[in-house]
């Protein structure tokens, strides 16, 4: 009967459901977890049971590929940077021959690789710039071979965007019918294309304004697929900005990842810089050292999409649970615990000058906060930036959430969390996730929206067993705070400052867009404005009710929020 089979599927929904919740921890807005009912055997019982059912759930998943766009000078930087580390996790040499030892693996290549005819694995990754600089670095280097020549792009003027929005989004126009061909050309060789990851930095005029257009086309022309970046912001200090034009170039650039986004990782030049001087005890860290920082973060924000286990194994099914509503989709990150080997931190001093870095802290600040005194004899000595300590679950999720291991400087004491994902990399053991999770809630180290659930959520990942590290439990945060509207805030305030006296903005009327008016900056101040609003009015009970009855012009972005979420929805 009816009633038979629907008991049947209740009992089989039942089992499984068992089996996943120790993959995956999802906490009510009571703080109150599924597990707390469950005998410790029991439990380590089914977590063992998952782990077995893993590689075979691997297997029998359908395949889902990602391609990668890097954009602009940090775009490539950053994008080099990843490559070298999940080659090296997925047992890939740099010229994409993989090692024998790798080749009867349960990973899951082929979603940043496809095999090509000579058994190579190449990456589905486009290198998109307007100067050639970096670009060549990566041709010239161990990675060489690793890429497809024709998804390579260098303007053939080769003189840049010159820190100009405008100018970037002219030339990619321009080029519009090549680089359509290039992204057509390796989405119909993916057999089941999930959606696109854009690296680029939002203040320059390469980064900022070719992937302001390639925002724009991928919106049009692949509505259904999920579009993932990774921007980098700038530092708003007067003294310690290199680029005078940057609040223009940020607001253009906020406005195409508040519309064309789907989900924004925000990687903060601020912050990373202070966290390789007081973590990493780098005094005057380089661009390497920096973008090995977002590399790290990047290689373990995907683990589970390349180890998957029951959740968390696509993009979709990761920026849904961490985007509860279409234009609050900018995301924050941590890491802990940070290790720099002596090879890295040694090329990253050869690769610069100890001189200061756009965006990043003075260096004296922070050598005050580390030594007190100037006699090197009554100086401690500064743990080693590769120190090995303990780490565990418990320690790993409590260091996720404080300030000092955030890659936003953004107070989190300030606002609250709209949702929250930690991925635990190591041979853990479910229970000890579960104990964390009670110890968390008892010190309430983390405070949620009032007006929905407390979605904490914990996935488990293998680590590669290629990769040798130097801890056992390591661990990713992926957070949606309403504290980025600090960051949105200082923006705005930077523009307001230049723009109110029309600084600068000759080279913008020089370009079509901007040759009658200036409309589009006030434009994109408005949707940055409106962006800052909606996350400060999600700290209150009422959200639920904000922006209802507003006219189509002023909230008609809440339509707008990106392909893939806007056409499901």
């Amino acid at each position: 009967s009816n009633f038979a089979r629907e008991s049947q599927l209740a009992c089989v929904t039942s089992l499984v459901a068992g089996l996943r919740v120790f993959e995956t921890f999802c906490c009510s807005s009571r703080w109150q977890p599924a597990l707390h009912e469950a005998p410790h055997e029991q439990a380590k019982h089914l977590g063992r049971a998952a782990r077995a059912r893993q590689t075979q759930s691997a297997a029998d998943a359908k395949m889902k590929e990602i391609i990668t766009l890097c954009v602009g000078q940090c775009g490539n930087q950053i994008g080099s940077e990843f490559w070298k580390q999940i080659t090296a996790e997925h047992g890939i040499r740099p010229n994409g021959v993989p090692e024998d030892f790798a080749l009867e693996g349960d990973d899951r290549k082929d979603v940043f690789f496809y095999e090509a005819d000579d058994a190579r694995f190449v990456p589905r990754a486009l290198l998109l710039d307007l100067e050639p600089r970096v670009v060549n670095n990566i041709q010239n280097s161990q990675h060489r071979d690793l890429f497809n020549p024709e998804n390579i792009f260098v303007s053939k003027e080769g003189g840049g965007a010159g820190n100009n929005w405008a100018s970037g989004h002219r030339q990619a126009e321009e080029n519009a019918e090549l680089l359509a061909d290039m992204l057509d050309r390796e989405a119909d060789n993916s057999d089941s294309l999930e959606g696109f990851v854009l690296t680029h930095s939002i203040a320059g005029g390469t980064g900022s304004g070719m992937g302001s257009y390639i925002l724009e086309h991928l919106n049009d022309h692949f509505p259904k697929k999920l579009v993932s970046t990774y921007s980098v912001f700038p530092n708003w200090e007067e003294d310690q900005s290199d680029v005078v034009v940057q609040p223009y170039n940020s607001i253009l650039t906020l406005k195409r990842l508040a519309v064309n986004a789907d989900c924004v990782v925000v990687l903060d030049n601020t912050a990373l810089n202070r966290i390789a001087v007081d973590r990493l005890r780098i005094p005057n860290p380089s661009v390497h050292h920096v973008n090995s920082l977002v590399s790290t973060v990047m290689a373990a924000s995907t683990t589970t999409l390349r180890y998957p286990g029951y959740t968390n194994n696509d993009l979709v099914g990761l920026v849904a649970s961490l985007v509860p509503t279409p234009r609050c989709h900018f995301l924050m990150t941590g890491y802990t615990p940070l290790t720099i080997s002596a090879d890295e931190l040694a090329r990253g001093d050869a690769s610069k000058p100890p001189t200061q870095l756009p965006g990043s802290e003075p260096a004296g600040k922070d050598e005050r906060m580390v030594h007190t005194s100037t006699d090197p004899r009554e100086r401690p000595p500064p743990p080693p930036a590769g120190a090995v300590r303990k780490t565990s679950v418990l320690d790993v999720m409590r260091r996720l959430t404080q300030a000092k291991n955030i890659m936003v400087s953004a107070n989190t004491r300030k606002g609250c969390y709209l949702s929250l994902l930690n991925i635990i990399q190591g041979d853990v053991d479910p229970t000890q996730v579960h104990k964390a999770l009670q110890r968390v809630r008892e010190r309430r180290l983390v405070s949620f929206i009032p007006w929905g659930p407390a979605t904490f959520n914990v996935a488990l990942s293998r680590k590669s067993p290629y990769v040798e590290t130097k801890h056992k439990v390591s661990g990713l945060l992926l957070a949606n705070h309403t504290c980025v509207s600090q960051l949105f805030a200082k923006t705005l305030t930077a523009y307001d400052r230049i723009r109110k006296r029309n600084a600068f903005v000759e080279n913008y009327r020089r370009e079509p867009m901007f040759a009658d008016s200036l409309d589009e900056f006030d434009d994109s101040r408005d949707v940055v404005q409106s962006l800052r609003d909606e996350y400060i009015a999600a700290e209150s009970p009422d959200y639920v009710e904000w922006g209802v009855g507003e006219e189509d012009d002023a909230g008609g972005l809440l339509d707008d929020g990106g392909g893939a979420f806007a056409s499901d929805a």
